[in-house]
């Protein structure tokens, strides 16, 4: 959920340039066996520059030539100045452009003369968690250039040219600070053009103009140009912490620079800069593209079993407040529990109260939770520790992080750091409020999806939907949210909406609606039931970046077609030759001609490969198409949804309260509506406690029958507060993998000794940001008060909140006593007005009455005996809650 942000853009007039002539192409060098990242015959290596390659190139120009050949960079050096051309086929795509580098020690684009230059053949195959091919296979040729600058500076420029495009990046010995590059690209001015005017988060309107009439400006990454019959992405890939992101800048009669984010970055050691990407090709070669995948870094997990793409019930955007109400959010649950979706995203309103109880029902169901996020939550290391940890261990599968909103690189570090972090804890991720893709889900294949793009949420124009295929999702999954029935504009047909989850790949499909909207549309639910969130292959069957597009995935032996238009009624049609030998089932969505935004009509028919599917489509229409090999009998290609059977847990005792040291006597049964397998039953105690006891297994459990277990539980030494001490079930049942069934017995440990409050475990509602410890309440964000001052006396200990507030502190009925200075913080420019009241078991046992800003602390000391629950309330005395930050000072329990 990122924030709805106003756009504007003005497009100028085209401008007219002459293509300049093609470059001629040497031969690639010899491939390296399958496998191997291997040096070609002229050269020693890929890092050590020898001497220059022989070949038909002059000395000062040198030809980097992909496997296949067709796709070719030329690179020149001519006064001292590099330029990079790309060609396909000998037509020249980007003309001779600058390409160098800027540091604070020397001018790495001017002044150069060649060292020596090696080439290598780069072969790799791996595969991936999510995206538009799962297995991958790609064979670039690489060659690298080393040149000396004024002074003897060293510059290496490695080149890269695979089947889908050519990619270069600069290596420069460290220490060395970059203040920028030379790096641009040359169009012709007449090349039509669908730019992204850049913001941080990479959701404004596509444009379509041309290179040259785009007014001088910023353009964010990808964006597109065909020259001639050629289409040019421009993009990046291996972008992280060590360096920060870029975008395009227009400069004038189609040339663009890459402009850095920051105006320096220093690099201690050898700096590599990101590849600057050019995907060059046809309009089905590019969308079939993975070059930035295959320029990143290979993955950093040895296993990838934990990572489980899938389909999400999502509620913010058809009901914003419904993140904050559990029993809505139950209804998501059973909803997506019903029709075979994977997840549950509750999104910005959610709170600590309930959540843990929200993913046991949930995954009891079959159905996991993921949790929202702003990346200001975990910006620092202690809180990154702190919070992801207590997701893993509510059994949370994944984050939703949002609002990072830049490309600097002290952002790109934050990414290193969260990702580093839920790799460790096993949590899945989806960036919002980001930047795009640039290789994260192949380094780091639990990046489930990322959004830049004006998707669902602001509402776009259906104008702007085709465009997307052919640019933002060509590098990388995307967050669009997709398929609005009810909730947004309602410009697109019901039929091009359900389209969108094919033509849009996303390893997490969060649907934009509401189930019960679905359920008005069963045609159209039954069909997103039906819908993978990862694909086999993707091939284009025709399109235009301009009004439509037609596309097919497969996943096992199903094809999914998703087909958008825009503008006038039209008829969109596909050869079927993609298919393959023998008959398939065809089942066709689209919308009912006869019911204006009613459900699609479902037809069949039997085809080969040699027929052609064509569906008349309405304005901004579309359709959608599920094929599937042909059997006698054989009426749907649909696979059945399976719910997960039910089930019954028991825990005794439900809560248990326990003085520091003393055991606790745990057991649990289980039982199944129907025959489960692989089933065991558990207790497990939080970090640092002990169980003993065994886990309980079964191979089979019928139904009715039932499975028990008792544990005892060690506190471990210096636990206070509440602990869940979780009892499970884990059983296998067809169509779902292993289903986790708990119940959570709330351990109490009460406090010892004379603890100051702000060091006890408590739980909170605060009106302004949260509660903060041994701080003043500050604003909206943790850690950002001041001390506590209470007419200008400062106190070291306490809590400062923010009225109308609740702190709740678990006792025990361990504690004698409870003191504290009361006051509103001197923090605040304009006086407030608060009551402070201490409340026991729900009976106030001390009231402050009115307590005003300026006025000198008030000390308060109440009797707690045999309180279980302690709550320290603060109201807003009856006149609102502006200025009322109020601090607990010196806030301590005597708890003997």
């Amino acid at each position: 959920m990122s924030s709805l942000r106003p756009l504007a853009l003005a497009v100028a007039a085209a401008l007219v340039a002459a293509l300049p002539a093609p470059a001629t192409a040497a031969p690639p060098p010899d491939a390296a066996p399958p496998g191997t990242t291997a040096p070609g015959p002229s050269a020693p290596g890929p890092s050590a520059p020898g001497p220059s390659a022989p070949g038909p190139s002059a000395p000062d120009q040198w030809v980097v030539t992909a496997p296949t050949g067709g796709v070719a960079a030329r690179v020149a050096l001519e006064g001292g100045a590099l330029t990079l051309a790309v060609t396909r086929g000998g037509r020249t795509v980007l003309a001779p452009a600058p390409v160098g580098l800027r540091t604070e020690a020397a001018d790495l684009a001017s002044g150069l003369r060649p060292l020596g230059r090696s080439d290598r053949v780069v072969r790799e195959r791996y595969a991936t968690t999510t995206g538009k091919r799962l297995e991958r296979d790609n064979r670039m040729t690489e060659t690298r250039l080393s040149f000396a600058g004024t002074g003897g500076a060293r510059l290496d420029l490695v080149v890269r040219a695979a089947p889908d495009g050519v990619a270069y990046r600069y290596v420069v010995p460290g220490p060395v600070v970059v203040t920028g590059e030379a790096s641009s690209y040359a169009l012709p001015a007449d090349a039509p053009a669908w730019l992204l005017p850049y913001n941080a988060w990479y959701e404004a309107n596509r444009v379509h103009t041309t290179a040259g009439g785009a007014p001088p400006g910023d353009y964010g990454h990808p964006s597109l140009f065909r020259v001639g019959g050629d289409y040019a992405l421009l993009t990046e890939s291996d972008v992280d912490g060590r360096y920060p992101g870029s975008r395009l800048r227009h400069v004038g009669a189609g040339r663009y620079e890459v402009v850095l984010a920051d105006g320096s970055s220093a690099s201690e050691g050898e700096l590599r800069t990101p590849w600057r990407t050019a995907i060059v090709g046809d309009l089905a070669t590019v969308s079939r593209s993975t070059l930035v995948d295959d320029l990143a870094p290979p993955s950093r997990l040895a296993d990838t079993s934990w990572v489980r793409p899938g389909k999400v019930a999502w509620s913010w955007l058809s009901e914003h407040s419904s993140p904050g109400d559990p029993e809505r959010q139950r209804r998501y649950v059973d909803f997506a529990a019903a029709h075979g979706w994977e997840y549950v995203l509750v999104d910005e309103g959610w709170q600590e109260s309930w959540v843990p109880d929200l993913v046991r029902y949930a995954r009891a169901k079959g159905v996991e939770v993921l949790l929202w996020f702003r990346w200001s939550d975990l910006d620092t290391a202690a809180e990154r520790d702190s919070v992801l940890p207590r997701m893993r261990d509510w059994g949370v599968k994944g984050v939703k992080l949002d609002f990072m909103e830049s490309d600097s690189r002290a952002r790109y570090q934050w990414y290193d750091a969260v990702l580093a972090k839920t790799a460790e804890l096993r949590l899945m991720v989806n960036f919002h409020g980001s930047t795009i893709p640039h290789g994260l889900a192949r380094t780091w294949p639990h990046v489930m999806t990322m959004e830049a793009v004006r998707g669902a949420e602001n509402s776009p124009p259906a104008a702007n939907n085709p465009v997307q295929f052919f640019t933002r999702n060509v590098v990388g999954s995307m967050d669009y949210t997709p398929v609005s029935l009810e909730v947004g504009t309602k410009e697109a047909s019901v039929a091009h909406e359900i389209a969108l989850p094919v033509l849009y790949e996303s390893g997490w499909t969060h649907f934009a609606d509401k189930p019960e909207a679905y359920e008005r549309f069963p045609q159209a639910l039954r069909h997103l039931d039906q819908v993978p969130a990862v694909w086999d292959d993707t091939r284009l069957l025709a399109g235009d970046p301009t009004d439509h597009a037609v596309v097919a995935r497969r996943s096992g032996e199903r094809w999914f077609v998703g087909a958008v238009s825009t503008g006038a009624p039209r008829t969109l049609g596909a050869s079927l030759d993609f298919l393959g030998g023998g008959r398939w089932l065809v089942e066709v969505l689209r919308d009912d001609p006869a019911a204006a935004r009613g459900d699609v009509l479902r037809e069949s028919r039997v085809a080969r490969s040699a027929d052609r599917l064509e569906v008349a489509v309405p304005r901004d229409g579309g359709f959608a198409a599920v094929a599937c090999p042909y059997r006698p009998g054989r009426t749907t290609c649909d696979e059945p949804v399976v719910p997960v059977p039910g089930s019954t847990l028991t825990t005794t005792p439900a809560e248990a309260d326990v003085r520091p040291g003393a055991p606790v006597v745990v057991t649990g049964g289980f039982t199944a509506t129907a025959d489960v397998t692989d089933v065991t039953l558990t207790a497990t105690a939080p970090a640092g406690w002990e169980v003993t006891g065994p886990t309980v297994r079964r191979q089979v459990l019928r139904a009715g029958e039932a499975v028990a277990g008792t544990w005892t539980v060690h506190p471990a030494a210096g636990a206070v507060g509440a602990h869940d001490v979780p009892v499970s079930a884990e059983f296998r049942t067809p169509g779902h993998p292993r289903v986790h069934v708990e119940r959570a017995v709330r351990v109490f440990v009460a406090p010892t000794g004379a603890p100051h409050v702000s060091d006890l475990p408590f739980t909170q509602s605060n009106g302004w940001g949260p509660v903060e410890r041994d701080r003043s309440n500050g604003e909206a964000s943790g850690g950002d008060g001041g001390p506590l001052t209470i007419a200008g006396v400062v106190h070291a200990k306490g809590l400062g909140v923010h009225a109308p507030s609740e702190v709740a502190v678990h006792l025990g009925g361990a504690c004698r006593s409870f003191g504290a200075v009361l006051g509103l913080d001197d923090e605040t420019t304009s006086p407030g007005s608060v009551v402070f009241q201490v409340v026991g078991d729900g009976r106030v046992l001390h009231d402050s009455g009115v307590v005003r800003g300026g006025e000198p602390g008030r000390a308060a000391s109440v009797d707690t005996t045999g309180v279980r629950t302690l709550v320290l309330r603060v109201t807003d005395a009856g006149d609102g809650r502006n200025f009322d930050h109020a601090d607990w000072a010196d806030a301590r329990l005597d708890c003997g």
